[in-house]
């Protein structure tokens, strides 16, 4: 990574665009069906505006976000691919839906009656996707109670029913045996549009789990998330599929002081050396996005080598214990990425800090400055 220009932070993320291209082919070629890249959450940190105008480059042929406002901000920079909003609808921004050109997931037959409604008072049909709930309680019809809302949605004058889909709650984890009854769910409703003599909408189902582990989810499009950023969903995923990560974050040394035996470092007190040591302060904390629980439990990259965190993370910065080691003002520190023989994925990073990989990747916030590379 080069260093920042003059008046740039020197804490940055770095987008590797090239990468995101391959795993999008990647992921195209395992599959053999469409595609539809998620988006929400920032690009999962990636960066919506640049990641979205990429994939659309690459010919993508759906986008996914989670909300109205991803899918106006897409369509404000120039987005013009099909964009699904993912997530539960309120009745006042139905019509923002319909005037953006945004697909809508219609998760009842009240939601069904608002889309309508709004539909006809602007006198242009919405474009929308039944959501089917198989298993994850979150949103969407039962499966064993949707047939009179598949009707609905079939008669609808104001309605193009595009879609139909559910989300797997298991699918990260290949030993899953609930993926299957949600998958057996899901096609037993989608039947029911067979058996009243409707036209098939898509049918999606897999999520980045779905496309890794279980073939039978594919359907007519798949919907990978993390795995289109190259990082495995979950500790037990297999990487069935060749993918690379797409995002490294490194900094820079800040400041270089040797610390004396027995002297704590940082709040709390929680670290103390116990002999005479070299300490170098990095300037990223948690008010960017970088988890406090890896305070003295993660580790960083200087000259090639591997170094432990110590202390608690600060707000804005840490500090990282390098021995009898020497680093100097303005070397670079990787956080996440390779350097040398040595790499620090965001699946270790999770690991380290007790969570997930999609909770270090979206929690990296717009304090850190995007670079994009391989356009």
């Amino acid at each position: 990574m080069m260093p920042p220009a003059v008046g740039e932070r020197p804490t940055r993320i770095r987008v590797d665009l090239a990468n995101l291209a391959f795993n999008l082919r990647s992921i195209r070629a395992h599959v053999g069906v469409p595609v539809m890249a998620i988006v929400k959450a920032n690009a999962y940190g990636h960066g919506l505006v640049p990641v979205a105008l990429h994939l659309q480059a690459q010919g993508v042929e759906q986008l996914g976000v989670a909300f109205v406002e991803e899918g106006i901000a897409l369509r404000q920079a120039g987005v013009n691919v099909p964009i699904l909003v993912l997530g539960g609808i309120f009745g006042p921004q139905v019509a923002q839906f319909i005037t953006h050109d945004l697909e809508i997931t219609v998760s009842s037959l009240d939601k069904l009656r608002q889309v309508e409604a709004a539909a006809g008072q602007l006198g242009r049909k919405a474009v929308i996707h039944l959501k089917i709930d198989t298993g994850m309680e979150r949103i969407g019809v039962h499966s064993y109670s949707s047939r009179a809302f598949i009707e609905a949605a079939v008669a609808s004058p104001w309605c193009e029913l595009k879609g139909i889909y559910s989300h797997l709650a298991c699918a990260d984890d290949p030993a899953s045996a609930m993926t299957q009854q949600q998958l057996e769910r899901f096609l037993e409703a989608c039947g029911h549009i067979e058996r009243i003599g409707a036209p098939m909408p898509l049918r999606h189902l897999a999520n980045s789990g779905g496309v890794l582990h279980f073939p039978g989810t594919w359907l007519d499009m798949v919907r990978p998330g993390i795995l289109l950023y190259g990082v495995q969903p979950d500790p037990a995923s297999q990487c069935t599929v060749d993918v690379r990560p797409v995002m490294s974050l490194a900094s820079q040394v800040v400041y270089f002081k040797v610390v004396k035996a027995g002297n704590p470092v940082s709040y709390g007190a929680t670290w103390t050396p116990e002999r005479d040591t070299r300490v170098v302060t990095v300037p990223i904390g948690y008010g960017d996005g970088y988890p406090r629980a890896l305070s003295s439990r993660g580790s960083v990259l200087i000259r090639g080598r591997r170094y432990p965190i110590v202390g608690r993370v600060c707000m804005d910065q840490f500090m990282v214990d390098i021995g009898q080691d020497s680093a100097w003002n303005e070397d670079e520190v990787v956080l996440i990425g390779a350097q040398g023989t040595e790499r620090i994925t965001a699946e270790e990073l999770a690991q380290r800090a007790g969570t997930i990989p999609y909770e270090i990747l979206v929690g990296l916030n717009e304090r850190i400055p995007r670079e994009y590379h391989g356009r």
